[in-house]
């Protein structure tokens, strides 16, 4: 029996979705147990409900929708909330694509060996606490300090944005005691890039994942008078930063290339206009799809950052804010991914994902496979997010058939 999904009942849902959380600058800002958020769930329910499939929701508040079946579990599925001013297709494309591939199977009435479920795992975007809270908690991964005492991005603990809802931290960290036994997760992304959109190719099938080192960082040096202290003594905490993100960028894109640096916020200080800088804080992001390269980058960047700050009489401090492992896609989901898309006549590329997924999470308990769709010039994390539609439709096609391969 052919089973292909239903594209513009798909449409229908996403452009639902967008709904939640529409912000005035024409974006969506969902964040996890936000107004919006608790809103977008709800729908969601009714939607897996309606679908006839079992509902359950656990500590974290990661929400499944089950068709049941015996052994151990095929999950499918993403994130729904959003970065602050995001689009309406990062996440909610593996979601409602996932419920989408369950619902034909069901209206089928294919019977399968295994229990399929669809998933929408918590605060993908690291809104909370770290990235990945939901997958983390459902894999057992998480880091019992960080979620007691972590701060949020929204500068308040977790413990804060969770009261009036019906979570807890401690219920956010036992929530893997509610897991079913699980043998594969499948998502499907838009790929946050540009290459697929270059290259007119409508699948990219990852290999890889890159893993991340997420870092806060300072440099400390004296506040002094801008237009009195001389340039050879002054001990400037902005041109140290300066000095490092350009150095820290040549010995990445020379010495590893492939891998990736960014210095994305910062903060100087005294922020005086006459005042020479005394303290600069930053935020450090490197990756890499090597674990010995994102080891290596640690150390050298480390070395560098404090030789900038003894060269210039400053000292430097740095804490972790959060890691990700790098993963590497299972041969047996790969080999099923390229042989449905050689067999739905769609060209595909094998690819590397510089940005974190929910499946990278998975990937450390269950075999895990996740597919690209492309999203136009590479845009993502933007209310100018935008996809092709006739290139959903073909990603949520091969989830469909690589779901049936997996549970039959």
């Amino acid at each position: 029996m052919d089973i292909r999904i239903n594209l513009e009942r798909l449409k229908d849902d996403i452009e639902a979705l967008a709904q939640f959380g529409l912000d005035a600058r024409g974006g969506i800002t969902r964040p996890s147990f936000s107004q919006a958020d608790r809103e977008a769930r709800q729908w969601l329910k009714q939607k897996i409900t309606a679908a006839g499939l079992s509902f359950r929701q656990d500590g974290a508040g990661n929400l499944f929708g089950r068709l049941d079946g015996e052994s151990r579990a095929v999950l499918v599925g993403s994130h729904i909330d959003t970065v602050i001013n995001g689009g309406k297709f990062d996440g909610s494309v593996g979601v409602l694509a996932g419920l989408e591939c369950v619902r034909r199977i069901k209206e089928e009435g294919r019977k399968l060996a295994k229990p399929l479920e669809v998933v929408s795992f918590t605060d993908e975007e690291g809104n909370l606490v770290g990235d990945f809270l939901g997958s983390r908690a459902f894999a057992g991964l998480l880091n019992k300090a960080e979620i007691e005492k972590g701060m949020t991005s929204f500068g308040r603990p977790l413990q804060d944005i969770l009261a009036g809802t019906e979570f807890s931290v401690d219920g956010i960290l036992r929530a893997h005691e509610a897991r079913p036994e699980v043998e594969a997760f499948l998502e499907l992304h838009i790929e946050q890039g540009a290459t697929l959109d270059i290259e007119d190719i409508p699948i990219g099938i990852v290999e890889r994942i890159a893993g991340k080192n997420y870092r806060w960082c300072s440099f400390l040096g004296k506040a002094d008078h801008g237009g009195t202290m001389p340039l050879e003594l002054r001990h400037d905490a902005f041109l140290a930063t300066a000095d490092f993100a350009l150095k820290g960028t040549q010995l990445v894109a020379t010495q590893h290339y492939g891998s990736m640096i960014t210095v994305g916020k910062v903060s100087v200080l005294p922020g005086s206009f006459s005042v020479v800088p005394s303290e600069v804080d930053f935020s450090l992001d490197f990756r890499s799809p090597s674990p010995e390269t994102l080891e290596a980058l640690e150390k050298e960047l480390l070395v560098l950052a404090k030789d900038i700050a003894s060269t210039r009489g400053l000292t430097f401090y740095s804490r972790v804010v959060d890691k990700t492992e790098p993963a590497t896609i299972s041969p047996r989901i790969l080999g099923i991914l390229k042989e449905e898309c050689q067999k739905l006549n769609y060209p595909f590329l094998t690819m590397t994902s510089g940005a974190g997924h929910d499946a990278q999470i998975v990937s450390a308990i269950a075999e895990a496979g996740l597919i690209f769709i492309p999203c136009i010039d590479g845009i993502s994390h933007s209310p100018e997010e935008m996809i092709r539609w006739d290139d959903l439709e073909k990603g949520a096609n091969l989830l469909l058939q690589a779901l049936l391969r997996l549970a039959s």
